[in-house]
């Protein structure tokens, strides 16, 4: 790590920093209140709420957004005539999924090999720390250069677009000359990167019915039309033979032209097992930054355990479908649900429902604020050159913002490097990301507004 007295001043302030995270981690947040109780969320909210109070925010404020979730505001006025820097943050969290299959538990954060573990530790409660940091260590180093204001989304996991809406309602809020969001990550561990795309995503819902009821399999299977066996066709062919993603009439054939993934690289940090191959064409990076991709996220159907011999009636799945920059995800989710409709076989009845849907992002690497960024990151990571990557996942807000404030420069830097694991079983955070871009994000305050 630097010498830099912002460097010094962030490294004194991480005892604290993972006393707040603890704090942060042990709400259930998810966003969904069918599964987790709302008042986990709200305590989430409140609990940021307080920090910013803590650190001189004004104007702090719980945002009911229209899809009953809340996002925290809050402003810090900087110098008179200093420019003005929006720091992004989620405090909602992906479910733990598998809770016993956690070697510690998911919401209570735990210290392990070097790295903290928890379900929101990197995606994206440690965001909120990271911005934190990084303003008390202007504040004991001259002060803070610029009007800074924060938000901190409550229902980015669930894709639902309450806070996108929001900011389209009140487009004076979040108005910023520069936007900081900070959930993505850097390539790998200690190797400084902004995320300068990112996919967007449409999901879908499709239900397959082909009788009234089920059916005893001996009396009626081979003639009766089975609805499962129809929806598993009709997923099936949303792939090649290579596995790669085709649904009819979506392009499938862009490159990427920034930073280059090792496939072996890959295969490690995406944990695929020995023999099993990947998945698709060309390269890695043109496969997960470039190009759509459909991943089956759930099946509705009879488990294993206490399976009857019968015929199903009905069946229904989950699909996601990434959409790379340049698609229009609106287009894209159309094209999914005819595919669908249109491999169903049978002429079993089918239904398809759109149940959340972001547009992808690319952000314009050439502006001021990208070089100012790759000069602090240069600082807090004393060797390492700033790299460009792609995202494959979605961030919808960024688009919205982007809309609402086409002059603002958007940068995505964050802590959800490979091994952070983020959405599976055992999420972490390494310290080190926390504390080195915590100093970058500093030094990039900084640099920004003397511009």
């Amino acid at each position: 790590m630097s010498s830099h007295p912002v460097a010094e001043t962030v490294a004194s302030l991480m005892p604290r920093a993972r006393t707040e995270l603890s704090e942060l981690v042990a709400f259930k947040s998810v966003a969904d209140f069918d599964q987790f109780p709302k008042s986990e969320s709200e305590g989430a909210a409140n609990w940021v709420a307080d920090a910013l109070r803590t650190e001189g925010f004004q104007d702090v404020a719980l945002l009911d957004t229209p899809d009953g979730t809340q996002s925290v505001y809050g402003f810090l006025p900087g110098p008179e005539g200093a420019k003005t820097v929006l720091l992004y943050a989620h405090y909602d969290v992906q479910p733990p999924l598998d809770e016993a299959a956690w070697t510690s538990p998911p919401f209570e954060l735990t210290e392990r090999d070097g790295r903290w573990y928890g379900r929101g530790a990197a995606d994206c409660k440690g965001g909120v720390i990271m911005h934190l940091l990084a303003l008390r260590a202007l504040k004991a180093n001259g002060g803070v250069p610029v009007h800074v204001k924060v938000i901190a989304e409550g229902s980015e996991e669930q894709g639902t677009g309450g806070l996108e809406r929001y900011a389209e309602e009140h487009p004076d809020l979040l108005a910023a000359d520069t936007i900081v969001i900070g959930d993505t990550g850097n390539f790998r561990v200690g190797l400084p990167t902004v995320t300068s795309t990112l996919r967007g995503m449409t999901l879908v819902r499709v239900q397959i019915d082909t009788l009234e009821g089920n059916l005893h399999s001996g009396q009626f299977g081979g003639a009766a039309p089975d609805a499962l066996s129809a929806l598993i066709r009709v997923l099936d062919s949303l792939r090649a033979k290579d596995g790669s993603t085709t649904v009819d009439g979506l392009a499938a054939h862009a490159t990427w032209e920034g930073l280059a993934y090792d496939e072996e690289q890959f295969r490690k940090d995406a944990k695929v097992l020995d023999g099993v191959e990947l998945i698709g064409s060309d390269a890695v990076a043109d496969r997960i930054w470039a190009r759509p991709a459909v991943t089956v996220l759930g099946i509705d159907c009879p488990p294993v355990v206490g399976a009857t011999p019968s015929v199903q009636a009905g069946a229904r799945a989950l699909v996601s479908l990434r959409v790379p920059p340049g698609v229009d995800a609106a287009e894209a989710t159309k094209l999914l649900q005819a595919h669908l409709e249109a491999h169903t076989p049978w002429g079993a009845r089918v239904r398809t429902e759109q149940i959340g849907q972001g547009q992808p992002f690319s952000a314009d690497t050439t502006s001021p604020a990208y070089t100012a960024m790759a000069d602090a990151m240069a600082i807090a990571y004393p060797g390492q050159a700033m790299q460009y990557a792609g995202q494959g996942g979605s961030i919808p807000l960024c688009n919205t913002l982007a809309a609402l404030y086409p002059q603002a420069e958007i940068l995505l830097i964050g802590l959800s490097e490979p091994e952070a694991q983020i959405h599976a079983l055992n999420e972490s955070v390494s310290p080190e990301e926390l504390e080195r871009l915590s100093v970058a994000e500093a030094l990039f305050l900084q640099n920004y507004a003397g511009n």
